[in-house]
């Protein structure tokens, strides 16, 4: 486990190796710098690179190793359970400081911690990650460029060299291509500490944090709050601690990316007790489609007419819950404890309850933190079922802080949480399950003002491999005017997905998503029964999910289970694709129907064109899918 250099009372270099040898974690302060490096069978991916908190660059004791094993019950996760394993190195540092490198098979994570009581003001941590510069890889920068600490963590990926990459911040998760494997950057267990960027530059990736706030204001728009003025330092605290883990997930296929659950692992386990109470489910959504009714005998809009369509359409389908997005309260006011009076809030909640419809509210984060106990014993009491809780837009640390009083808080009464205009997840749907989706994606609200150049389909293969990694994802799929690459056409009131139909449906087996939206309007989906139908019967849980085959940024399948049956979903980019699923999968000795829903055969002409084929399978079926331009496929298969 351990490399003993003659240098020094002790050795100045001390590696920890994965359980099964393939991959190592050394750190050294030989040169008076704390080092990290990381290698794979002896080939390294990532040179000697500096690392520290608040300067600290000496290794103070001999480094102390531990076995560490992890048995969880994962509710609400892509696996219904997880087993890891790993090796501990725990090296004591001066300054009251010590450093853990754990080594897994699916990667290596280390984090620092204070080991004394008083307060610690961490002016910076540092992180210099030496790759080379000619390292490809996937990154995405914060899109506003004024201000880039402020912004939604949405953009799509920028493929190119760790030297060419541009000069603005990064956001995690980001994916890097090493010789013969995939080295991809997330953390895990952020906990009242500001999230981690990277910014590029020559040879090495260097870590960016925001400053602690040190005075806030409003934007006159939505009562949100920002930071007007920031701190020196990054964070302030108390006692003794552990920092967030830096995760490096090594991956040799990526069929291994979506599935690889170090984040969640790593995050600090359930801190909020009974979660019987909480439900996923699919959702009848309003925002995407601009409240766009048709044929009914009322203006459709925010009102309460409109809504109590939206659920007789959910009742009628079985759709659990319905959101009433931004408009039920006066949003430029702030105004979240009372409703507008075209919307009798009392009155769709009692209409629900009779349907078996439940409704989750919309609101800001500060404005949802500022009247954080009465709002949750009004809503709660009255029957509303969660938030969807919008534009954090930041990750320093009192936003991180904010966003877990809010989760403690909203468990408390027994409210769930679908946090947007967020980072990418961290572990916190581990500590508070009843945060059961984080946006942090460039998703399907982002078609409402694309432009034709916009390559979602691209996009669509790749995040799966990057993004999921670090947890679930609200990328609202469903959309049913769907178009070419050729004839989409741009428009926010009436929006058209990129894509076929087919690759919308495969999100809902794609996506980790035990909360997703039907994004369309209910008068389209009346029309399109077939696509309801199938929608909602996929599960929304699952035990097991594996990806049986595909390649970033050009395809995936996904293949999920419940109850022994299978769920399978996979989409291309802008390329036709044939593919061949073979289904060792399924249990031996057994007979499935299948019901696949796969691209028409004019859906490159026309992308809303799809067809429905029953067929028996079995484990021995190797089954040959075409898929569109842009196209996709969604099968049930279940056991006879």
């Amino acid at each position: 486990m351990t490399f003993f250099s003659t240098l020094g009372t002790y050795a100045r270099e001390f590696s920890v190796q994965s359980p099964d040898g393939a991959l190592s974690a050394t750190v050294s302060d030989t040169d008076g710098t704390l080092r990290l490096s990381l290698s794979r069978t002896g080939v390294l991916l990532m040179q000697p690179s500096a690392i520290g908190i608040n300067g600290v660059s000496s290794i103070a004791s001999k480094p102390k190793f531990t076995t560490v094993k992890d048995e969880t019950v994962a509710p609400f996760y892509r696996q219904q359970s997880i087993s890891s394993e790993g090796r501990q190195m725990d090296l004591r540092l001066s300054d009251g400081f010590g450093l853990q490198v754990r080594a897994y098979n699916q990667g290596i994570a280390y984090r620092f911690y204070t080991t004394n009581k008083k307060e610690t003001i961490v002016e910076t941590e540092k992180a210099d990650y030496v790759f080379g510069q000619d390292t490809k890889g996937w990154f995405a920068y914060s899109e506003n460029e004024k201000n880039p600490l402020a912004m939604a963590f949405q953009n799509y990926y920028d493929e190119t060299t760790v030297s060419k990459a541009k000069d603005r911040l990064i956001f995690l998760p980001l994916t890097l291509s090493i010789g013969n494997v995939k080295v991809t950057l997330l953390e895990s267990d952020l906990r009242s500490y500001p999230g981690m960027f990277m910014k590029a530059s020559n040879d090495r990736l260097s870590a960016v944090f925001a400053q602690y706030p040190k005075r806030m204001d409003y934007h006159s728009w939505r009562g949100m709050s920002y930071v007007a003025e920031r701190e020196s330092f990054i964070a302030k605290t108390t006692g003794q601690r552990t920092y967030p883990w830096r995760v490096f997930a090594v991956t040799t296929d990526d069929t291994q990316m979506p599935v690889n659950d170090l984040v969640y692992s790593l995050a600090t386990p359930n801190q909020i007790g009974d979660i019987s109470w909480i439900r996923p489910g699919k959702v009848a959504w309003d925002w995407w489609s601009d409240w766009n009714l048709k044929g009914v005998d009322f203006k459709a809009g925010i009102n309460t007419a409109t809504y109590k369509y939206y659920i007789d359409f959910a009742s009628k389908n079985h759709i659990p819950y319905i959101v009433l997005d931004e408009g039920w309260y006066d949003s430029n006011r702030a105004d979240l404890m009372n409703h507008i009076p075209e919307v009798d809030l009392p009155e769709l909640i009692r209409y629900g309850q009779t349907k078996g419809v439940d409704i989750v509210l919309w609101t800001v984060f500060n404005v949802l933190d500022e009247h954080l106990q009465e709002a949750c014993e009004k809503y709660s009491s009255m029957g509303i079922k969660g938030f969807k809780v919008d534009f954090l837009d930041r990750n320093d640390q009192t936003a991180v802080e904010m966003a877990e009083r809010i989760a403690a808080a909203c468990a408390r009464h027994h409210l769930m949480l679908d946090y947007h205009g967020y980072f990418a997840p961290t572990g916190m749907s581990r500590t508070y399950p009843n945060i059961i989706n984080y946006e942090g994606v460039f998703g399907m609200e982002e078609v409402r003002w694309a432009k034709k150049t916009t390559d979602m389909p691209l996009y669509d293969v790749t995040f799966p491999y990057i993004r999921m990694m670090a947890g679930q994802v609200d990328y609202t799929p469903g959309a049913l005017r769907n178009g070419t690459k050729k004839n989409w056409v741009e428009c926010y009131e009436n929006p058209v997905s990129f894509g076929t139909r087919c690759h919308q449906l495969a999100c809902y087996v794609v996506h980790d998503t035990p909360f997703t939206m039907l994004s369309d309007t209910p008068t389209n989906y009346e029309r399109e029964q077939p696509c309801v139908d199938i929608i909602t019967s996929v599960p929304d849980v699952f035990e097991r999910t594996i990806i049986p085959q595909g390649e970033m940024g050009k395809y995936i399948v996904t293949a999920r289970t419940k109850g022994g049956n299978w769920y399978v979903g996979g989409m291309t980019n802008w390329d036709e694709r044939d593919i061949t699923l073979n289904f060792d999968f399924l249990a031996p000795d057994a007979t499935y129907q299948c019901t696949l829903f796969c691209d028409g055969i004019n859906a490159n002409h026309n992308a809303e064109d799809y067809a429905v084929k029953v067929f028996d399978v079995n484990r021995s079926t190797q089954l040959p899918i075409h898929m569109a331009s842009g196209g996709g496929f969604l099968m049930k298969v279940i056991k006879k």
